[in-house]
């Protein structure tokens, strides 16, 4: 069985598309439809139907026979990528990192890998993970640490950790241990992420329900400026553990008790599935280690993960 024939169906099928395969593939559409065309016939079976003028679907059989296509593909980059991974680790490897992360394990990280892989020179790129998505998909980086998952068909998202948003305040405002109500924490300023975020939503909806007194919302993309403001006693902030676990070591925060919090953050290594940099999966499983480590320093914060 010809193998550039389970490709191009595994590639129609993720993209929907003869032409978008074609362009993936490096080759002309009339070439995708070719290998489709003769797959069917060898297979006798039909693999795909057309929906409207352009989108291309799976048939049932297709659906069916899709689960194995995969498998090959991925163990046919496995096959090249063991065989080349000696000329592989060297060279530059652009890596894009979110704010949260290069505030907390990122110097761990970079000074490990360059300890393990010493012939790869590492460009970084530290920005929100809205624009770290851009950057990925245009081909301007190799691989982001970010809020994922993309649930891009062309990109693989590998899961990297949870972490949980906890509400912190500098204790010259005196808030005390005992457990707060959220309608108590209106009488301060809120500091939280840039507005169209998840935090940003979550929360805002979340103090709207408080009738007694309006919230008052200072918002900012940068997680470094939130963090700043609340050692400076400006207001208080519901902000990464990773971010604030020395400042809460350090007495220089304290953790608010409150009964709701917005939802924990999640944070994948999304790369492209082509062209597949072996030198990636060692990057993936180091960063997993130190997060690991850092998590078990914590145990509070990461309990429910």
């Amino acid at each position: 069985m010809n193998f550039k024939r389970i490709e191009a169906f595994f590639w129609v099928a993720k993209l929907h598309s003869f032409s978008k395969a074609a362009e993936q593939q490096c080759t002309t559409q009339p070439a995708i439809s070719t290998r489709i065309a003769a797959l069917e016939e060898e297979l006798d079976v039909k693999l795909f139907e057309r929906e409207g003028n352009s989108k291309v679907l799976l048939t049932p059989k297709g659906h069916e026979l899709m689960p194995y296509a995969e498998k090959l593909v991925y163990f046919a980059k496995e096959f090249t990528n063991t065989a080349n991974n000696a000329a592989a680790y060297s060279g530059l490897l652009r890596l894009g990192v979110s704010e949260t992360i290069a505030h907390s394990w990122l110097s761990t990280f970079l000074k490990r890998f360059q300890e393990d892989v010493p012939g790869v020179t590492v460009e970084l790129t530290v920005d929100v993970s809205i624009t770290l998505t851009k950057l990925l998909l245009s081909g301007s980086i190799d691989i982001a640490f970010l809020m994922g998952p993309l649930s891009n068909p062309v990109i693989i998202d590998d899961h990297l950790s949870t972490v949980p948003l906890v509400w912190v305040t500098s204790p010259v405002l005196g808030i005390g241990s005992d457990s707060q109500p959220m309608s108590s924490l209106t009488q301060w300023p809120i500091i939280t992420y840039a507005r169209n975020t998840i935090p940003y939503n979550e929360i805002t909806q979340e103090f709207a329900k408080c009738s007694e007194r309006p919230a008052r919302i200072i918002t900012s993309s940068s997680l470094a400026i939130c963090r700043r403001l609340v050692l400076d006693g400006m207001g208080i902030s519901a902000l990464p553990a990773d971010l604030i676990q020395d400042d809460i070591d350090n007495g220089l925060m304290q953790v608010i008790n409150t009964s709701w919090h917005p939802s924990d953050l999640t944070f994948t290594a999304s790369y492209p599935m082509t062209p597949h940099k072996p030198e990636l999966l060692p990057m993936i499983d180091l960063a997993k280690s130190i997060i690991s480590l850092k998590q078990a320093s914590s145990p509070s914060f990461y309990k429910k993960n």
